[in-house]
Protein backbone atom coordinates (compact mmCIF):
# COMPACT_ATOMS: atom_id res chain seq x y z
CA UNK A 1 0.00 0.00 0.00
CA UNK A 2 1.04 3.29 -0.65
CA UNK A 3 0.96 6.70 0.71
CA UNK A 4 0.68 10.20 -1.28
CA UNK A 5 0.33 13.79 0.23
CA UNK A 6 -0.29 16.08 -1.96
CA UNK A 7 0.08 20.06 -1.26
CA UNK A 8 -2.97 22.26 -2.99
CA UNK A 9 -2.36 22.39 -6.46
CA UNK A 10 -3.08 26.37 -7.71
CA UNK A 11 -3.41 24.61 -11.34
CA UNK A 12 -5.94 22.50 -10.86
CA UNK A 13 -8.04 24.78 -9.01
CA UNK A 14 -7.23 28.03 -11.36
CA UNK A 15 -8.83 24.93 -14.03
CA UNK A 16 -12.55 25.55 -12.11
CA UNK A 17 -12.74 29.31 -13.01
CA UNK A 18 -15.18 28.40 -15.96
CA UNK A 19 -18.68 29.61 -16.99
CA UNK A 20 -19.93 26.24 -16.52
CA UNK A 21 -18.54 25.85 -12.96
CA UNK A 22 -19.60 29.54 -12.12
CA UNK A 23 -23.14 28.62 -13.58
CA UNK A 24 -23.03 24.86 -11.33
CA UNK A 25 -21.71 27.46 -8.26
CA UNK A 26 -25.05 30.14 -8.77
CA UNK A 27 -27.55 27.35 -9.56
CA UNK A 28 -26.05 25.52 -6.20
CA UNK A 29 -26.45 28.45 -4.54
CA UNK A 30 -30.09 29.34 -6.31
CA UNK A 31 -31.61 26.17 -5.22
CA UNK A 32 -30.13 25.98 -2.00
CA UNK A 33 -32.04 28.62 -0.53
CA UNK A 34 -34.96 26.18 -1.01
CA UNK A 35 -33.80 23.25 -0.25
CA UNK A 36 -30.75 22.03 1.58
CA UNK A 37 -27.70 20.96 -0.52
CA UNK A 38 -25.10 22.24 1.34
CA UNK A 39 -24.05 24.32 4.42
CA UNK A 40 -21.29 26.62 2.36
CA UNK A 41 -21.95 29.20 0.73
CA UNK A 42 -19.70 31.67 0.44
CA UNK A 43 -18.14 31.48 -3.17
CA UNK A 44 -14.36 31.16 -2.96
CA UNK A 45 -15.96 27.98 -0.06
CA UNK A 46 -17.62 26.23 -2.54
CA UNK A 47 -14.82 26.36 -5.29
CA UNK A 48 -12.04 24.54 -2.31
CA UNK A 49 -14.41 22.47 -0.14
CA UNK A 50 -16.76 21.16 -3.05
CA UNK A 51 -15.29 22.02 -6.90
CA UNK A 52 -12.03 21.40 -6.04
CA UNK A 53 -12.18 18.56 -2.94
CA UNK A 54 -14.28 16.89 -6.05
CA UNK A 55 -11.68 17.29 -8.72
CA UNK A 56 -8.91 16.32 -6.62
CA UNK A 57 -9.18 12.70 -7.69
CA UNK A 58 -7.93 13.42 -11.26
CA UNK A 59 -4.89 14.09 -10.29
CA UNK A 60 -4.23 10.19 -8.84
CA UNK A 61 -6.07 8.24 -11.22
CA UNK A 62 -6.38 8.48 -15.02
CA UNK A 63 -10.71 8.40 -15.56
CA UNK A 64 -10.56 8.42 -19.44
CA UNK A 65 -12.95 6.30 -20.71
CA UNK A 66 -14.15 5.39 -17.27
CA UNK A 67 -17.74 4.44 -16.14
CA UNK A 68 -18.35 6.15 -12.71
CA UNK A 69 -20.88 5.13 -10.30
CA UNK A 70 -21.30 8.25 -7.84
CA UNK A 71 -23.39 6.95 -4.49
CA UNK A 72 -25.33 9.60 -2.73
CA UNK A 73 -24.10 12.28 -4.82
CA UNK A 74 -26.63 14.83 -2.98
CA UNK A 75 -25.64 18.04 -4.78
CA UNK A 76 -23.42 16.30 -7.29
CA UNK A 77 -20.15 15.57 -5.10
CA UNK A 78 -17.64 14.23 -6.77
CA UNK A 79 -19.28 13.26 -10.04
CA UNK A 80 -20.23 16.37 -11.78
CA UNK A 81 -17.35 18.48 -11.06
CA UNK A 82 -15.26 15.41 -12.49
CA UNK A 83 -17.63 15.32 -15.22
CA UNK A 84 -17.15 19.24 -16.17
CA UNK A 85 -13.61 18.14 -16.76
CA UNK A 86 -14.16 15.42 -18.93
CA UNK A 87 -17.14 14.98 -20.53
CA UNK A 88 -16.39 11.63 -21.93
CA UNK A 89 -17.33 9.75 -18.96
CA UNK A 90 -19.74 7.98 -18.43
CA UNK A 91 -21.81 8.78 -14.72
CA UNK A 92 -23.94 6.89 -12.99
CA UNK A 93 -25.44 8.97 -9.67
CA UNK A 94 -27.72 6.87 -7.08
CA UNK A 95 -29.78 9.36 -4.25
CA UNK A 96 -32.04 8.46 -2.01
CA UNK A 97 -33.83 11.81 -1.76
CA UNK A 98 -35.51 12.34 -5.33
CA UNK A 99 -35.80 16.41 -5.25
CA UNK A 100 -31.49 16.34 -5.43
CA UNK A 101 -31.89 13.97 -8.16
CA UNK A 102 -34.52 16.52 -9.75
CA UNK A 103 -31.78 19.09 -8.96
CA UNK A 104 -29.48 17.05 -10.90
CA UNK A 105 -31.78 16.50 -13.69
CA UNK A 106 -31.94 20.30 -14.12
CA UNK A 107 -28.25 21.27 -13.39
CA UNK A 108 -27.13 18.97 -16.19
CA UNK A 109 -29.48 19.93 -18.56
CA UNK A 110 -28.35 23.07 -17.98
CA UNK A 111 -24.63 22.33 -18.30
CA UNK A 112 -25.22 20.31 -21.56
CA UNK A 113 -24.15 17.21 -19.88
CA UNK A 114 -24.12 14.12 -21.86
CA UNK A 115 -23.66 10.13 -20.64
CA UNK A 116 -25.50 10.76 -17.24
CA UNK A 117 -27.67 8.31 -15.59
CA UNK A 118 -29.40 9.51 -12.67
CA UNK A 119 -31.45 7.64 -10.42
CA UNK A 120 -33.85 7.84 -7.57
CA UNK A 121 -32.89 4.85 -5.26
CA UNK A 122 -30.62 2.75 -3.25
CA UNK A 123 -26.62 1.60 -4.20
CA UNK A 124 -27.40 -1.66 -3.02
CA UNK A 125 -30.78 -2.26 -5.09
CA UNK A 126 -28.96 -1.16 -8.16
CA UNK A 127 -29.22 -4.01 -10.68
CA UNK A 128 -25.52 -3.64 -12.17
CA UNK A 129 -23.20 -5.55 -10.81
CA UNK A 130 -19.89 -5.25 -10.85
CA UNK A 131 -20.64 -2.82 -13.42
CA UNK A 132 -18.71 0.40 -13.27
CA UNK A 133 -14.54 0.61 -13.47
CA UNK A 134 -14.97 3.67 -10.44
CA UNK A 135 -17.29 3.82 -7.74
CA UNK A 136 -17.21 6.74 -5.34
CA UNK A 137 -19.20 7.89 -2.18
CA UNK A 138 -17.99 11.58 -0.68
CA UNK A 139 -19.72 12.47 3.38
CA UNK A 140 -22.20 9.28 2.70
CA UNK A 141 -21.20 6.74 5.31
CA UNK A 142 -18.63 5.30 7.96
CA UNK A 143 -16.36 3.15 5.65
CA UNK A 144 -17.55 -0.11 6.58
CA UNK A 145 -20.83 0.52 5.61
CA UNK A 146 -20.14 2.38 2.27
CA UNK A 147 -18.08 -0.87 1.54
CA UNK A 148 -20.79 -2.49 1.35
CA UNK A 149 -22.50 -0.73 -0.74
CA UNK A 150 -19.72 0.19 -3.49
CA UNK A 151 -17.79 -2.62 -3.72
CA UNK A 152 -20.27 -5.37 -5.24
CA UNK A 153 -21.05 -2.75 -8.35
CA UNK A 154 -16.88 -2.33 -8.92
CA UNK A 155 -15.49 -4.25 -11.64
CA UNK A 156 -12.66 -7.11 -11.04
CA UNK A 157 -9.60 -4.73 -11.47
CA UNK A 158 -11.68 -1.66 -11.15
CA UNK A 159 -11.52 0.98 -7.56
CA UNK A 160 -13.96 1.99 -5.38
CA UNK A 161 -12.98 5.77 -4.06
CA UNK A 162 -13.82 7.11 -0.38
CA UNK A 163 -13.74 10.60 0.16
CA UNK A 164 -12.90 11.01 4.12
CA UNK A 165 -11.93 13.48 6.56
CA UNK A 166 -8.10 13.27 8.30
CA UNK A 167 -9.25 11.46 10.64
CA UNK A 168 -10.33 8.41 8.70
CA UNK A 169 -8.13 5.64 10.86
CA UNK A 170 -10.77 4.46 13.50
CA UNK A 171 -13.13 4.10 10.43
CA UNK A 172 -10.62 1.96 8.83
CA UNK A 173 -9.40 -0.27 11.06
CA UNK A 174 -13.29 -1.13 11.68
CA UNK A 175 -13.32 -1.86 8.06
CA UNK A 176 -11.20 -4.75 7.65
CA UNK A 177 -13.49 -7.81 7.48
CA UNK A 178 -15.40 -5.69 5.33
CA UNK A 179 -12.35 -5.30 3.51
CA UNK A 180 -11.46 -9.10 3.37
CA UNK A 181 -15.18 -10.40 2.59
CA UNK A 182 -15.95 -8.27 -0.21
CA UNK A 183 -13.41 -9.21 -2.10
CA UNK A 184 -11.13 -5.79 -2.09
CA UNK A 185 -7.64 -4.27 -0.60
CA UNK A 186 -6.78 -0.87 0.29
CA UNK A 187 -4.05 0.57 -2.65
CA UNK A 188 -3.71 3.56 -1.51
CA UNK A 189 -4.14 6.87 1.05
CA UNK A 190 -3.75 10.20 -0.31
CA UNK A 191 -4.03 13.06 1.79
CA UNK A 192 -4.16 16.51 0.20
CA UNK A 193 -4.72 20.27 1.27
CA UNK A 194 -7.77 21.97 0.44
CA UNK A 195 -6.15 25.06 2.34
CA UNK A 196 -3.53 25.45 4.94
CA UNK A 197 -6.05 24.52 7.27
CA UNK A 198 -7.66 21.77 5.93
CA UNK A 199 -6.57 18.31 5.05
CA UNK A 200 -8.59 15.77 3.86
CA UNK A 201 -8.14 12.02 2.36
CA UNK A 202 -9.17 9.87 -0.44
CA UNK A 203 -9.28 6.13 0.49
CA UNK A 204 -8.24 3.87 -2.60
CA UNK A 205 -9.57 0.27 -3.15
CA UNK A 206 -9.21 -1.81 -5.37
CA UNK A 207 -11.54 -4.41 -6.71
CA UNK A 208 -9.27 -7.65 -6.80
CA UNK A 209 -11.98 -10.57 -7.03
CA UNK A 210 -15.84 -11.23 -7.21
CA UNK A 211 -18.10 -10.03 -4.75
CA UNK A 212 -19.99 -12.74 -2.70
CA UNK A 213 -23.55 -13.26 -4.30
CA UNK A 214 -25.00 -12.34 -0.84
CA UNK A 215 -23.70 -8.95 -0.54
CA UNK A 216 -24.82 -6.13 -0.51
CA UNK A 217 -27.57 -7.12 2.33
CA UNK A 218 -30.46 -4.65 2.77
CA UNK A 219 -29.79 -1.34 3.92
CA UNK A 220 -31.44 -2.11 7.35
CA UNK A 221 -29.04 -5.60 7.80
CA UNK A 222 -26.17 -3.07 6.84
CA UNK A 223 -26.51 -0.66 8.92
CA UNK A 224 -27.60 -2.80 12.31
CA UNK A 225 -24.81 -5.22 11.83
CA UNK A 226 -21.56 -3.82 9.74
CA UNK A 227 -19.40 -6.16 8.35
Amino acid sequence: MKNLYLKFDTELFDSLKTPSFKHYFEKLIEVNKVMNLTNITEENEVYLKHFYDSVILTKIISLDNHSILDIGAGAGFPSIPIKLLNNQLKITIVDGLNKRINFLKQLTEELNLSNINLIHGRAEELDQREGFDLVSARAVAKLNILLELAIPSVKINGYFIAYKSINYKEELNSSQNAISTLGCSLEQIVAYEIDQDLTHVLLIFKKTKKTPKQYPRCFAKIKKAPL
